[in-house]
């Protein structure tokens, strides 16, 4: 995929948030239906193909993203936090570290962008201090076993 302007890829991740939400409220919609759903009417054909592959990429590989929140993350499951804080969360797990689609930094600063206009007042501060913590374990070398490897069902 060609390099698209940030601006751009912003509103992919917020449209790709979006609709990640909404397939934790029904999780019966797939990925690729959940994508089918929003309405892009007037969106860029660039922003619509760059957060449908977002959507579809934490989709598949939710099990390895959610894996690294609770081997790294004490107390907190994913099934426990806010649904905008987790789907920010996996959403910049997925796009840098299984990716390697943008720098680490990139991806936690636009997580945290995102919850906090889409989550609680500490949705924010909850996010960077997740992300911030998984990095810093992976960037030492532990945890770092192939993104790969592991069952990518839901």
């Amino acid at each position: 995929m060609k390099s698209i302007v940030p601006q751009k890829r912003r509103r992919s991740r917020e449209i790709a948030l979006q609709i990640l939400y909404s397939m934790e409220m029904r999780e019966s919609v797939s990925p690729a239906a959940a994508v089918e759903l929003y309405p892009f009417d007037s969106e860029d054909e660039e922003v619509k193909s760059y957060a449908a592959k977002l959507v579809l990429g934490v989709s598949e590989s939710r099990n390895i993203v959610d894996d690294l929140i609770r081997r790294h993350i004490i107390g907190w499951r994913p099934e426990r936090m806010v649904i905008v804080d987790r789907v920010a969360i996996r959403l910049a797990l997925y796009e840098s570290v299984v990716a390697g689609l943008i720098p680490v930094p990139v991806a936690i600063s636009e997580a945290v962008e995102l919850a906090k206009h889409f989550g609680t007042a500490e949705s924010g501060k909850f996010v960077n201090g997740v992300l911030g913590k998984i990095v810093r374990v992976l960037d030492r070398g532990e945890g770092t076993e192939s993104p790969d490897a592991g069952d990518t069902d839901r």
